[in-house]
């Protein structure tokens, strides 16, 4: 690597939102063309119930260490200048941003499809997980994300069907755009 790499992540204690200008301003570079973003907010109705608040807890290590790969495997799929990802922990109300990702890139294609691919990504596979709490109670959810990366690696394999079989992931991106990514699942060697 020729240069290192301008990465910020944050996992913020509780009660401390997210400014959004400070992950703005350490992405922008002259030399770039595109700052793509991304805020995930709390909203006040799910599934006809009222949020009151979302409460996210996290694995902080291991969640720094997985928002620090997918921020390489973006890097090796699209042209990016500095990424910068932050998520809060704690109550977050109706309202305020929980998750915001930024990116800069010499052009827009690389920063959209880079911060559609890492919001994707945080959501399907970092150890942070939300409670969203109701005017008539709470509950732990799973994001749709994890839940499909779960189904398709679960998936029967082979003629005969069978479930639990050693299975080899390969996962290849290409620089056309965060929906070329291919996941392929084959047999693995015994």
């Amino acid at each position: 690597m020729a240069e290192e790499e301008r990465n910020l992540i944050e996992i913020l204690e509780e009660n401390i939102p997210i400014d959004m200008s400070k992950y703005i301003n350490y992405v922008q570079s002259p030399h770039c063309g595109a700052i793509a973003t991304f805020a995930g907010t709390t909203r006040d109705t799910f599934e006809g119930k009222m949020v009151l608040e979302l409460r996210y807890e996290a694995y902080v290590p291991m969640a720094i260490r997985c928002i620090k790969s997918i921020c390489s495997s973006a890097r090796s799929s699209w042209n990016l200048s500095s990424i910068a990802v932050a998520h809060r922990l704690g109550p977050v109300p109706v309202g305020e941003t929980s998750v915001f990702i930024a990116t800069s890139a010499v052009h827009r294609a690389d920063g959209l499809d880079a911060c559609k691919f890492m919001i994707d990504e945080v959501k399907a596979s970092v150890p942070i997980w939300k409670k969203e709490v109701y005017t008539n109670g709470e509950v732990w959810k799973e994001n749709s994300e994890f839940l499909e990366r779960r189904d398709e690696l679960c998936k029967p394999v082979g003629d005969q069907g069978t479930w639990g079989e050693k299975v080899m992931v390969e996962a290849r991106r290409e620089k056309r755009g965060c929906c070329a990514g291919k996941v392929k699942v084959n047999l693995a060697d015994s």
